[in-house]
């Protein structure tokens, strides 16, 4: 063998060797942080029995009505990522959070996420509180879930609030994710990797550090679990199904979009086209981005009370 050749193939295996030690160090490293953090994670809520399993349930305020929040996809916490605006509403309400299945504290569960399943294990926790009349509202795909549970269940919703939610009609919803990879970064841990690398999620949001260092720790916990990948494979057939779905006539409506939202052609149209079809129906555009809670919370808050009270 040549002395070049030599070379050449000595370089390959050094390079080849570095990668392996490379995504061993990420395997490695992603582990024991996962373990550590494990024992820094603060329990808050309660957990419920749901279809045999446990669901994570935040309850804040003893206000005489309830009012219940629902999340939106990949929401690593949702009682953390509601704070703001739970400390907002819970000195006129009682505010419960649901936290799904492969959300925040609750289980996983192998349960196809469909959208009648979603539902029914939304309505099951609250039937365990014993809470069956309360005015909805949720975040993005909470629109599509929100709608469906006001459907199947109409006498138990006196209103829906919408925070930039997904309407069944928007496009780019039959698009196909790569579940195979996302597996792939949870099980290796690139997926932390990336993460770490990318800006800090919560930076620039108003959380104190104690919350955004709680919500940092359950993002990695939670991310691309098996239960919320699921989910995402079912959003195509979901939207799919809730195409031609809409909300009540007579459910009071209110609706709270981002202003600034140009990803989605007609969103605020799309939001308007909603509220017109309502007998009690108002719709707000705010600057803040599609997480108009983190940063418009006061506003939100203030508007829904408001609201709640006109449609008395």
């Amino acid at each position: 063998m040549s002395k070049p050749l030599r070379i050449i193939l000595k370089s390959l295996a050094a390079i080849a060797i570095a990668i392996l030690l490379f995504i061993a160090i990420v395997f490695i490293v992603d582990q024991v942080s996962s373990k550590s953090e494990q024992g820094k994670i603060q329990s808050y809520g309660q957990l419920v029995p749901v279809d045999g399993k446990k669901m994570n349930v935040l309850i804040q305020g003893n206000g005489e009505e309830t009012v219940v929040l629902l999340t939106g996809y990949g929401t690593a916490a949702p009682a953390l990522d509601f704070k703001l605006l739970i400390d907002k509403l819970s000195p006129y309400y009682k505010v419960v959070v649901i936290e799904p299945f492969g959300y925040g504290l609750s289980d996983e569960t192998d349960k196809e996420r469909s959208m009648d399943n979603i539902v029914s294990e939304i309505h099951e926790a609250l039937q365990q509180l014993n809470i069956d009349r309360f005015p909805l509202m949720g975040h993005s795909i909470a629109g599509i879930y929100g709608m469906a549970y006001v459907n199947k269940y109409p006498d138990e919703v006196r209103a829906f609030a919408g925070i930039d939610t997904s309407v069944p009609t928007q496009g780019g919803m039959d698009v196909t994710f790569p579940i195979t990879t996302f597996k792939l970064l949870k099980q290796t841990g690139f997926g932390r990797l990336m993460l770490n690398l990318d800006a800090d999620l919560y930076a620039e949001t108003p959380f104190d550090e104690e919350t955004k260092e709680q919500m940092r720790m359950l993002t990695y916990k939670n991310m691309f679990n098996d239960t919320t990948l699921n989910e995402l494979e079912s959003v195509s057939p979901n939207f799919k199904g809730a195409k031609h779905s809409t909300f009540p006539k007579e459910l009071p409506l209110i609706l709270f979009v981002d202003a600034g939202n140009t990803s989605n052609e007609g969103w605020i149209p799309l939001h308007e086209e909603q509220v017109k079809n309502s007998v009690q129906g108002k719709m707000l555009t705010l600057e803040g981005g599609h997480y108009l809670h983190h940063f418009r919370s006061k506003e939100i808050a203030e508007n829904f009370i408001q609201f709640m009270q006109e449609i008395k």
